[in-house]
């Protein structure tokens, strides 16, 4: 199984690098079937996150057509509102750490990613992931509509107004969509995913030798609905 992790100008490191280390121990622990790779709509390139100016390389294009699992991380930067974003030719990392979380996400709107991730999920070989705000870049693409997911608690508004059905939980499965919650979700995400596409003796294990243990349920759209108090 391959996992491609998408990287684009301003992400948050801790959405790529959780999941990453735990799907590519799962890879090891199952003697290889699992492997992952950093991608970007652009091709091989040096990616700026929102944190600092830390860089990571995306070795190949994200490749829609190729199956297995699309992750989507969201943005780090700072925290505000939409707006102009300060400090803009001062260079890509001062303008990506100058910049809102909202506008990193938007950016994503004006490349070729959309329309790439719109292809995988068209395609039926392709489980589409996110951590925290990689959900909003889904949304904000139109491919959630009347899915359930969730995200950083900050952006459940914007996933209601989008016709998401935010769900307030850790990793909610929604079939060929995963999407998980708060940065560092993206340990619960990974380990899921090895769970449910490996194994759960896989899981545990990269459970165990990160010494994390997975918080709360993964919610699906199955069973009895709860009564309301």
């Amino acid at each position: 199984m391959l996992a491609q992790i998408v990287l684009f100008d301003g992400f948050d490191p801790l959405d790529v690098i959780a999941p990453y280390e735990v799907l590519y121990a799962g890879g090891v622990a199952s003697g290889g079937a699992v492997s992952v790779e950093l991608v970007s709509a652009e091709g091989p390139r040096e990616v700026v996150s929102g944190t600092g100016g830390l860089a990571l390389r995306a070795t190949a294009a994200l490749d829609p057509g190729r199956a297995g699992l699309v992750l989507v991380p969201g943005a780090s930067g700072r925290v505000g509102e939409p707006g102009e974003v300060p400090g803009h030719d001062a260079g890509a990392g001062s303008c990506q750490r100058d910049a809102s979380i909202p506008v990193l996400l938007g950016r994503t709107l004006t490349t070729e990613l959309p329309a790439l991730l719109t292809a995988a999920t068209e395609n039926p070989e392709v489980t589409v992931c996110a951590v925290c705000g990689g959900s909003l870049v889904l949304a904000m693409a139109g491919l959630l509509e009347g899915r359930h997911a969730t995200t950083h608690h900050r952006g459940m508004d914007l996933l209601d107004a989008t016709g998401v059905h935010a769900v307030n939980a850790r990793v909610v499965d929604d079939g060929d969509l995963v999407t998980g919650a708060g940065v560092t979700s993206g340990l619960d995400l990974g380990l899921y995913l090895l769970e449910r596409e490996v194994g759960p003796r896989i899981a545990h294990a990269v459970e165990e030798l990160f010494a994390h243990e997975r918080r709360g349920t993964v919610w699906r759209a199955e069973g009895p609905e709860p009564a309301r108090p």
